[in-house]
C-alpha cells in the first residue's frame, strides 16, 4: 500500500509538473508570436479606387490621366480628397510650395491617380522652381500612417544645381530621375530649374527602365536579390531604425499582385507636372 501510494504522489507531481511547463511553454510561443507581429506589423488602407473606363486612349493606346483642367482621378495619399495645396496652373498640375519641408503646406501631403498599374509605360513633363525636390512614385501602396516611399520605388525630381539632396546620397543617386538612393541616372541630363523634363517610366514583369528627356539614364529589375541588395545599401534597408517596415514592403513591391499606385511627392516646394499619360502594357 505505501509503495502503490507513493506512485500515485509520484505521477501527480509528474503531471502538475507537466501542465505549469505547459503553461510557461505556451506563454513564450505566444510572446514570441506577438513580438514578431509587432516587429512586421503595418496596415494596408483600401480606400476608393477608379476603372479606366472614363479615360480614352489614343490609336498607340495611351491614357492621358490629367486633362490638363481637373483632378478628375487624383486623390491624396491615404485620404479620399484632394489636398488644396495641389492647384492646376497653366494645364499642369502644381504644388504650392510652403517652404516647410516634406508634406509641410496647410492641407498638402502626396496625391495619387486612384487606380492600380501592373506593367505599364508612364510619361510626363516636370519642371522645378530654384531648389525644389519631388518626386514620381509607382507602384505604391497606401499603407496606414506611414509615407508613400515606404512602399514605392522615387524617380527623383529635383533641381541638381540648387537643392543639397543632389550632392547626398551615392555617386549622385539622389539626382533628377535617380532611383532615389538607390540608381544614379546616368547620363545625368536634366534641364535647369524652370525648364520642362521629360520622363519615362516603364515597368514590365519586373524590369524597370527611368528615361529622361528621351535618354536610357537606368535599368534593374525588381524582385531579384540585386534589389535586395540595392534595398540593403540604401536608407531602407533591413533593421533601418527610421523606416522599420520599408524592407518588408519594398523587397515585396507592389504587393502580392504586383501592383500599385504612381503618385506625385509634396516636398515644400514649388513643382509642375504636365502631359501625363500610361500605356498599359497587360
Amino acid at each position: 500500500m505505501k509503495e502503490m501510494k507513493k506512485s500515485v504522489l509520484f505521477l501527480c507531481a509528474v503531471a502538475v509538473m507537466c501542465f505549469f511547463t505547459a503553461c510557461n511553454g505556451g506563454n513564450k510561443t505566444q510572446e514570441s508570436a506577438v513580438e514578431t507581429e509587432e516587429v512586421s506589423s503595418y496596415t494596408l488602407l483600401d480606400l476608393p479606387t477608379i476603372e479606366l473606363d472614363g479615360f480614352q486612349a489614343d490609336a498607340e493606346g495611351w491614357i492621358s490621366i490629367f486633362d490638363g483642367t481637373s483632378f478628375n482621378g487624383w486623390r491624396g495619399y491615404n485620404r479620399e480628397d484632394m489636398p488644396a495645396a495641389w492647384t492646376i496652373e497653366d494645364n499642369s498640375i502644381k504644388i504650392q510650395g510652403s517652404g516647410n519641408g516634406e508634406a509641410g503646406a496647410k492641407d498638402g501631403g502626396d496625391i495619387i491617380f486612384a487606380h492600380k498599374f501592373k506593367n505599364f509605360e508612364l510619361e510626363m513633363e516636370w519642371k522645378v522652381g530654384k531648389g525644389s525636390n519631388s518626386g514620381i512614385f509607382y507602384l505604391a501602396q497606401e499603407v496606414d500612417g506611414e509615407p508613400i516611399y515606404i512602399s514605392a520605388p522615387e524617380c527623383q525630381v529635383l533641381d541638381n544645381e540648387n537643392h543639397p539632396d543632389a550632392k547626398l546620397g551615392v555617386d549622385g543617386n539622389r539626382k533628377s530621375s535617380s532611383l532615389y538612393d538607390m540608381i544614379p541616372a546616368d547620363p545625368q541630363n536634366s534641364k535647369p530649374f524652370g525648364e520642362w523634363n521629360k520622363v519615362k517610366i516603364v515597368c514590365f514583369k519586373g524590369t524597370v527602365i527611368h528615361y529622361q528627356n528621351d535618354e536610357q539614364v537606368l535599368e534593374y529589375h525588381l524582385w531579384t536579390k540585386a534589389w535586395e541588395n540595392l534595398l540593403m545599401e540604401s536608407k531602407f534597408k533591413q533593421g533601418s531604425k527610421d523606416f522599420p517596415v520599408a524592407y518588408e514592403l519594398l523587397s515585396n513591391c507592389g504587393g502580392p499582385n504586383k501592383e500599385g499606385f504612381i503618385g506625385l511627392q509634396d516636398h515644400g516646394d514649388d513643382v509642375w507636372f504636365r502631359n501625363i499619360k500610361v500605356k498599359v502594357l497587360d
